[in-house]
């Protein structure tokens, strides 16, 4: 805390005399002011969303009742249709035995039947399943059991009592509401019972509900064991509005439902946006009727409010600082001439004084003061400037360094952006295996102990790097380097090989296919040590080739500079022609389609090997 107070302290110490005034007149009443609007808003937020609360729990009622009363209704139509007992033990006879029965029970107790179902306009059809081999299927509300799917349905509604509701029909049920009930059980020519079927059309039973397209709740009728099947209108604004995130909206609200809790409110997130839910619990259907209210749109107007009293402060503060700007003009007119010359100094015009319009025995003010006080010191500086001589010393260590640093940054920022877009893409956990090969790579190249390092260490390095490319790229990249064991602790400058193996792997593979990397060590003349790293890739065309050779050929001792395509062999070559002289350094052979070879010389005797 008194680091920030000290903090703020100098901020406001460095400031402008009219910012500190526009800051003084900013606390004294715009901030008074602003503070004192939104707490009034947050009240009606407060209050707002009480009314909608309480509106909701109305409205939920309202349905829930609604729906219990149209439940009722459909259990008093079966009720009705199994007092017609003499179509009930028709159909469970032998139909087939007897044409003159059939034409009478047509036009008796199967229009007695008809008219029931008509006479309840929620009604869509009424169906009889009975296991009964005598059967005759010519009219739809008769059915031979066999139709009926799941078969063993009847065990499931007998522990339920002999009757229950699905909120989707079993057979063919996308929007329908089903109602089943056991009309007799097992006899001597039944092997399973009957079952007597209601089906009602969801756009009719839930007719008022799926006819509000708008409000502030949104209306649907939740499954009390699945969340995937619900009943809503899917033109409502709210669906529109939710998009793609209905069915998470759904989830959530399910996960929460609980039958002994239904005047609690439900409030869950889905991104960004928060939502609450008010319901009930219709037991019969085994369902839930839910309101869902997004709190962004029921907080609409309010948040309108912050706006317009944001704009209102933004104005009030923009008077007060062109008031506090006038005002300090006229009064600072003369330090704004002083300030205006500092300026000019800042960009390097040392010539900029200040007219103080003052004669030879005028003192003046204490701004006249400062005038005078600031030319004297513009004369003192010019004054020095004439004696110093801008020597340039550019050191080749730190040139190298520089280089190095360029040159390792630029390969850990193209790797992090690489294993960024495969794990947003790919999620999968073998992006492990590649963290744990990128890993390597960062400990070796942020690792200076010293600028050298033993063969063995950058060759473990580079097999890290082509295990990672293979993840990365998705290609095969294979890499060989069979040397003898003495070879192996020989120290080289640490990152001299690392490049090339990069220029291979970018530029000489295929897209999509694959290369062959080896790599091998020789001596030439008991005075160089030559590292030889060939590739059996796409190869270098013969202009780009001259390039290249005549750029590992030109002067020694010339500035470093960047290719075009970045920092390339030629940056190598002269890093070590730098350190080791001209006999050291690199040399490409290539031939299309074939092979390219990039040799490396570097002193043989290794106690003058030095490092970068």
């Amino acid at each position: 805390m008194k680091y920030i107070f000290t903090k703020w302290r100098k901020i406001y110490r460095n400031s402008r005399i009219s910012q500190k005034l526009f800051i003084a007149f900013s606390i004294t009443i715009a901030v008074p002011a602003i503070i004192v609007a939104f707490l009034f808003i947050r009240t009606q937020e407060s209050q707002l969303y009480k009314d909608a609360m309480a509106n909701g729990s109305s409205h939920v009622s309202r349905l829930n009742e609604q729906l219990r009363s149209r439940l009722e209704m459909i259990e008093n139509a079966s009720s009705t249709a199994l007092t017609q007992k003499a179509f009930v033990d028709f159909i469970h006879s032998n139909m087939r035995s007897d044409g003159l029965r059939l034409v009478k029970f047509r036009q008796n107790q199967y229009e007695q039947m008809s008219n029931i179902i008509q006479s309840h306009e929620m009604i869509s059809q009424l169906s009889f399943y009975v296991d009964n081999p005598n059967l005759y299927e010519i009219w739809p509300e008769i059915y031979h059991y066999d139709r009926f799917t799941p078969q063993n349905y009847w065990e499931e509604l007998r522990d339920e009592g002999g009757a229950a509701y699905r909120l989707f029909a079993l057979q063919n049920g996308e929007h329908t509401l089903s109602y089943y009930r056991l009309v007799r059980l097992q006899g001597p020519q039944q092997k399973r019972p009957s079952i007597m079927e209601i089906r009602a059309k969801h756009s009719v039973f839930f007719k008022d509900m799926l006819e509000e397209t708008g409000g502030d709740f949104f209306s649907v009728v939740m499954d009390g064991m699945n969340p995937s099947q619900t009943v809503y209108n899917p033109r409502h604004t709210f669906v529109q509005q939710a998009g793609e995130g209905l069915d998470e909206v759904f989830v959530q609200v399910h996960l929460q439902l609980d039958a002994l809790q239904q005047n609690r409110p439900i409030k869950v997130s889905v991104g960004d946006h928060t939502y609450y839910a008010l319901y009930r619990y219709i037991a019969p259907l085994n369902a839930y009727v839910v309101d869902i209210a997004s709190h962004q749109e029921l907080m609409k107007g309010p948040r309108s409010w912050y706006v317009f009293v944001a704009a209102i402060a933004l104005i009030v503060l923009l008077l007060i600082m062109l008031i506090v700007s006038y005002t300090t003009r006229r009064i600072f007119r003369r330090l704004d001439s002083v300030l205006a010359s500092m300026r000019k100094v800042r960009k390097g015009q040392l010539d900029a004084k200040i007219d103080t319009g003052l004669g030879d025995n005028e003192a003046g003010d204490e701004i006249d003061e400062v005038a005078v006080n600031y030319n004297k010191m513009l004369d003192e500086v010019q004054h020095l400037m004439t004696q110093v001589v801008d020597k340039q010393l550019i050191a080749k260590n730190a040139q190298l360094h520089s280089l190095h640093s360029q040159i390792n940054s630029h390969f850990l920022y193209n790797a992090l952006e690489s294993i960024r877009m495969q794990a947003e893409v790919q999620r999968q956990p073998v992006i492990a295996d590649a963290v744990v090969s990128l890993g390597s790579l960062l400990r070796y190249s942020m690792k200076w102990n010293s600028d050298t390092v033993a063969l063995s260490e950058e060759l473990a390095n580079i097999q890290s790097y082509i295990r990672f490319m293979n993840f990365m790229e998705g290609g095969s990249l294979e890499l060989t380097a069979d040397l003898p064991q003495e070879v192996l602790r020989y120290a080289i400058p640490k990152m001299c090989m690392q490049p090339i193996v990069e220029n291979a792997v970018h530029h000489a593979a295929p897209l999509g296919g694959s290369i062959r990397i080896q790599i091998t060590v020789s001596v030439e003349n008991d005075r160089q040590l030559l590292i030889e790293i060939r590739d059996d890739g796409a190869g270098v065309d013969p202009q780009t080739l001259a390039s290249l050779q005549a750029a590992l050929r030109g002067d020694w001792d010339s500035p470093i500079v960047a290719s075009k395509n970045g920092l390339g062999l030629e940056n190598v070559h002269k890093r070590l022609q730098l350190h080791y002289g001209k006999g050291c350094g690199l040399w490409i052979e290539s031939e299309p389609g074939a092979y390219t070879c990039v040799t490396i010389r570097l002193p043989w005797e290794n106690v003058n090997l030095g490092g970068w």
